[in-house]
């Protein structure tokens, strides 16, 4: 059996911008492209999803006109190698929501709910490429055995294209950066 009876040849080789924004939307759901390369997400869980929205309703209610906070859509972070990741949340200007692709001079923070299995993308790579994207804020969700999240926060240091450690919280998110917002997740 070769690779190419398990899976399509397109997963198999570099694709371009254009040919990533000839796809339709269902084509493109559920994969991120890293360096090119189209890396497939497995579905999250329930617990997973819903703690994804109540905080981009929450950060939806507290951000102001200004900006809009939603989830499952891509952020194209480079064009060459493509490289798009599709945040669990992200807050974004306002201004922008008819604008594709969304970049991240359009994005001020993003979220990412740590589930089995990508705990090292969410924890040492995504950080590193939201942070040289220029992505001001990071949140990650880490889904405790206790039941409950536990939430850290970065900020990001424009000189260094580093983030830099903020805040953490334990079920109850009472941010003030990048805008006052508070979240009970304890209760999910």
């Amino acid at each position: 059996m070769t690779a190419e009876m398990v899976a399509p040849a397109w997963m198999h080789t570099q694709i371009s911008a254009e040919q990533y924004d000839s796809w339709s939307e269902e084509q493109c759901a559920g994969i991120e492209v890293v360096d090119g390369m189209v890396v497939v997400s497995p579905s999250a869980s329930k617990r997973h999803n819903r703690l994804a929205r109540i905080l981009a309703n929450a950060l939806d209610a507290a951000a102001g006109p200004d900006w809009n906070a939603d989830t499952d859509f891509d952020v194209r972070l480079q064009d060459v190698p493509l490289t798009n990741r599709r945040p669990d949340v992200t807050v974004y200007r306002a201004e922008t929501i008819d604008l594709t692709p969304t970049r991240p001079e359009h994005v001020l923070l993003v979220v990412e709910v740590v589930s089995p299995g990508s705990e090292t993308t969410d924890r040492i790579v995504k950080v590193d490429q939201y942070a040289k994207a220029g992505i001001p804020f990071y949140w990650r969700v880490e889904q405790a055995a206790t039941g409950v999240p536990i939430i850290y926060t970065y900020v990001l240091d424009p000189a260094t294209r580093a983030y830099r450690d903020g805040e953490m919280f334990t079920g109850v998110i009472k941010a003030a950066a990048p805008f006052s917002v508070t979240v009970d997740l304890g209760a999910i």
